[in-house]
C-alpha cells in the first residue's frame, strides 16, 4: 500500500491582530486563566486557613495607616496583615449566648444560618477604637473594639493565634469575660460598653447594610424591626438629633437593598456636605410592576429635620434613578437594574469622584450582568433638575412644573446658597411639605457615553463585584478593573478606546480565588502594596494585582498580553516601573504588537515549534488537538503532502472550538504520515 507523507503545522496567533467583532459585546476571553491551585503555585496569593468555625466573611473596613484589614464573619472579629493575612492575625471570638441562639431557634429561625452573631458593621471611631457591630441571634448589638496605636503593635503585646486558637481573652459571649489581664492585648472587645444595634445593624444577616462613621455618628442604611419590614437611612449616636427617613412610606423607600455609603463634597463648604447612599428597590414609578430600579440618595450631614412637619425624619432626602443599559437598534433599550456593588475612584478633586457601579439583570429571562461609570457632574445635574410629581394614583409622573418653594427643596443649611438659614428647623413648612410627597428626582443619572464600560450576557456567572485600580504605563494611564463573580472567580478587566469612538475590552486574566468555588462578597484593593483582598463565605484570600511571568517567557507573550502593570525587561516579562532608558522595557498595551517591541519576532515566529509523527490509514480519521496556554489564542492548520508543495488547510469533517484550545478532526484521502507541529506561548 502506498504511503504519502502529509506534513501538518499548528499556527497559534495570540491576538495581536485581534479579528474585527460582528456586534457591540462580545464573550470575553481571558489571556490567561489560572485554576486555585495554579494560582497559588505562582506565589501570589494567600488565602486564609486558620481553622474557624465561621462563615459569611465580610471585608468591611481597610486601614493603610495601621497596615491592617478589619473582617467580620459568623461570631468572629478579625484583623488581619494587609501584607500577609496569614501573618499573626487578631482575633476575637464574639458569639452570641446559648439563651440568646436557643430563643432565636424557637422564633422559627436557622440555628446555622441564621441564629449567631454575624459582624456586619466595622467603623473607625478613633486613632485606637473601632465601632463594631453584629446580627446577635436576631437582636443586634454594637460595642467597641480597642485595637491600641501603632506604636503598640509589637510582637510582645499582640494576640496571636496558633492552629485557629484565640486567645482566652477574646472569647466570650456579647458579653464576654476576660480571664487574663487586659493590657497584654491590644485588640479586644470592650464588653462593658455593649449597646443596642437598632437601627445600626439589620436582624436578618441576609439583608445587607450600607454604613458610614462621620465626626462620631453613624450614618446606616438598614432595616431596624425582626420581620424586615421598615427600612431606614439613621443617623444615630453624636451630638446631633437621631434622624430617620420617613416611615412606611413607599416614595421614599420601598423595599430597599442597599449597597453602599459614600461622603461626597459638594463645594470647599463644609455645610454642603453630603452622604450618599447607593441602593436598589422596587419602583415606585410602577407600583403593579415587580420592577427594581437601581437608586442613589443623597441627604445633608447638618440635617436636623423639620420643626414641625418631618420631626426627626430628613428634610433633605432626594434620590433618583440610577441607569445602566444597553441601547437597541430598534431604539428599546436592555437595562440592569439590580445594583450589586459600588466602588468609589477618588480623583485628584474630592468633589468629583468616579463611580463605578455593579449590575445585573432582574429578568428570568435574560440573563446578563454590566459595569457602568457615572461623573460627579451628571449626578448633580439631575439632583438640581426638576423632580418627579404625579397628580393622584391614575396619572402618569410628570416633572413638576408648580411653583418651587424657597430654599430648594434639598439644600443644605447655612450652605452656599442658605447661609442665613442654620438649620433645616429655620426651613419654611412649604420646603419641608414639599420634601415629604417629593423626595424623587424626575430624570435619570446615565452612564458615561449612555452606555455600560462591560458587559457580560450569556455567561454562566454574573459579576458581583468591582475595585479598580489606576496604572501607569508607558504609553498612558489605564484603569484597571477587577470584577468578582458568583463562581468565585476575579477578572483582571482594562477597556481600550478605539479610533471609530468605540471601546475594546480585553480580560487579561481570570483566576479562581477560593478552594471551594463560592459566589465574592465583598472586594478591596490597595495599590500602595498592589493587592487585591477578597471574601466569600469560605474565607478570605489576598493575591498580588499581577503575575506578569504567566503571560510566558517571551517577549512576544509579554508584549501580546497588553497589561498595563507588565513589560519585557530584556530577559523576563516583569513589572513595568518607568526608567529614562527609552528602549529599555517593551511594553505596548494600546496595540499589543509585538513587530514594533521585539526585535527579531517574525524570523522567531516558530522557533520553538515542536514536531510529532502521526500515522494514518486510507479512509480513516486522524484527531488533532492543541492546548494552547492562552484561551485567547487561535489555532489554524497547515499541510503538505511533500516537500515541493505549498502548505495550504485540510478539508474539515468537524471542528471544536473552546475558550481552552481547540480539537478538530480531518479525513486522509490517502494513508498518511500526519506530523504535526505545536509552538510553545
Amino acid at each position: 500500500m502506498p504511503v504519502a507523507g502529509l506534513l501538518l503545522w499548528a499556527s497559534l496567533l495570540t491576538g495581536a491582530w485581534p479579528a474585527t467583532p460582528t456586534q457591540d459585546y462580545l464573550p470575553a476571553t481571558p489571556r490567561v486563566r489560572l485554576s486555585f491551585k495554579e494560582l497559588k503555585a505562582t506565589g501570589t496569593a494567600h488565602f486564609f486557613n486558620f481553622l474557624l468555625n465561621t462563615t459569611d466573611y465580610r471585608i468591611l473596613l481597610k486601614d493603610e495607616d495601621h497596615d491592617r484589614m478589619y473582617v467580620g464573619s459568623k461570631d468572629y472579629v478579625l484583623s488581619l496583615d494587609l501584607h500577609d493575612i496569614n501573618r499573626e492575625p487578631l482575633i476575637i471570638h464574639w458569639a452570641a449566648s446559648p439563651q440568646r441562639i436557643e430563643e432565636c431557634v424557637l422564633s422559627g429561625k436557622d440555628g446555622n444560618g441564621e441564629c449567631g452573631n454575624f459582624v456586619r458593621l466595622i467603623q473607625p471611631w478613633n486613632r485606637t477604637h473601632l465601632y463594631v457591630c453584629g446580627t446577635g441571634a436576631y437582636n443586634p448589638m454594637c460595642t467597641y473594639v480597642n485595637r491600641g496605636r501603632r506604636a503598640q503593635a509589637t510582637p510582645w503585646t499582640q494576640m496571636q493565634v496558633v492552629r485557629g486558637r484565640g486567645s482566652r481573652a477574646t472569647d466570650g459571649a456579647l458579653h464576654p469575660t476576660l480571664t487574663a489581664p487586659r493590657q497584654d492585648y491590644i485588640f479586644y472587645l470592650e464588653p462593658e460598653k455593649l449597646e443596642s444595634g437598632k437601627g445600626k445593624c439589620p436582624y436578618d444577616p441576609k439583608l445587607d447594610t450600607a454604613s458610614a462613621l462621620i465626626n462620631e455618628e453613624l450614618y446606616a442604611g438598614v432595616y431596624i424591626d425582626f420581620m424586615g419590614t421598615d427600612a431606614a437611612i439613621f443617623r444615630t449616636l453624636g451630638k446631633q438629633t437621631a434622624m430617620r427617613t420617613d416611615q412606611y412610606n413607599s416614595r421614599w423607600l420601598n423595599d430597599p437593598s442597599f449597597i453602599h455609603a459614600e461622603l461626597i463634597p459638594d463645594s470647599a463648604e463644609r455645610n454642603d456636605d453630603k452622604l450618599y447612599f447607593f441602593f436598589r428597590e422596587r419602583s415606585a414609578e410602577a407600583p403593579q410592576s415587580p420592577a427594581v430600579y437601581a437608586r442613589i440618595g443623597r441627604i445633608c450631614l447638618n440635617d436636623d429635620g423639620g420643626h414641625c412637619c418631618l420631626v426627626n425624619k430628613w428634610s433633605t432626602f432626594l434620590k433618583a434613578r440610577l441607569v445602566c443599559s444597553v441601547p437597541g437598534e430598534d431604539g428599546i433599550e436592555t437595562h440592569f437594574d439590580e445594583l450589586q456593588d459600588v466602588f468609589v475612584q477618588q480623583t485628584q478633586d474630592v468633589r468629583n469622584p468616579v463611580i463605578y457601579a455593579v449590575f445585573t439583570s432582574s429578568g428570568s429571562v435574560f440573563r446578563g450582568s454590566a459595569v457602568c461609570v457615572y461623573s460627579m457632574a451628571d449626578i448633580r445635574m439631575v439632583f438640581n433638575g426638576p423632580f418627579a410629581h404625579k397628580e393622584g394614583p391614575n396619572y402618569q409622573w410628570m416633572p413638576f412644573s408648580g411653583k418651587m418653594p424657597y430654599p430648594r427643596p434639598g439644600t443644605c443649611p447655612g450652605g452656599t446658597f442658605t447661609p442665613s438659614m442654620k438649620s433645616t428647623k429655620d426651613y419654611p413648612d412649604e420646603v419641608i411639605n414639599f420634601m415629604r410627597t417629593h423626595p424623587l428626582m424626575y430624570q435619570a443619572v446615565y452612564p458615561l457615553q449612555r452606555r455600560p464600560l462591560v458587559v457580560r450576557t450569556g455567561s454562566p456567572y454574573r459579576l458581583t463585584t468591582v475595585a479598580v485600580d489606576q496604572v501607569d504605563a508607558a504609553d498612558g494611564r489605564y484603569e484597571v478593573l477587577f470584577l468578582g463573580t458568583d463562581r468565585g472567580t476575579v477578572q483582571k478587566v482594562i477597556v481600550l478606546p478605539k479610533d471609530d469612538q468605540e471601546m475594546e475590552e480585553l480580560m487579561l486574566e481570570e483566576v479562581e480565588v477560593f478552594k471551594d468555588p463560592a459566589p465574592v462578597k465583598t472586594m478591596t484593593i490597595s495599590s500602595k502594596r498592589q493587592q487585591l483582598y477578597v471574601a466569600s463565605a469560605v474565607g478570605v484570600t489576598h493575591l498580588s494585582l499581577h503575575r506578569c511571568q504567566a503571560y510566558g517567557a517571551a517577549c512576544a507573550d509579554c508584549c501580546l498580553a497588553r497589561d498595563p502593570y507588565c513589560a519585557w525587561d530584556g530577559q523576563a516579562c516583569s513589572r513595568y516601573t518607568a526608567s529614562s532608558k527609552r528602549r529599555s522595557r517593551r511594553q505596548d498595551v494600546r496595540h499589543g504588537n509585538p513587530i514594533r517591541q521585539c526585535r527579531g519576532f517574525n524570523s522567531n515566529a516558530n522557533k520553538n515549534a515542536v514536531e510529532s509523527v502521526q500515522y494514518g490509514v486510507a479512509g480513516s480519521a486522524a484527531f488533532l488537538e492543541c492546548q494552547p496556554r492562552s484561551p485567547q489564542a487561535t489555532v489554524k492548520w497547515l499541510f503538505q503532502r511533500d516537500p515541493s508543495d505549498r502548505r495550504r488547510e485540510p478539508p474539515r469533517t468537524t471542528s471544536s472550538m473552546s475558550s481552552h484550545g481547540c480539537s478538530c478532526m480531518y479525513w486522509a484521502r490517502t494513508p498518511s504520515m500526519l506530523p504535526s507541529s505545536h509552538p510553545q506561548l
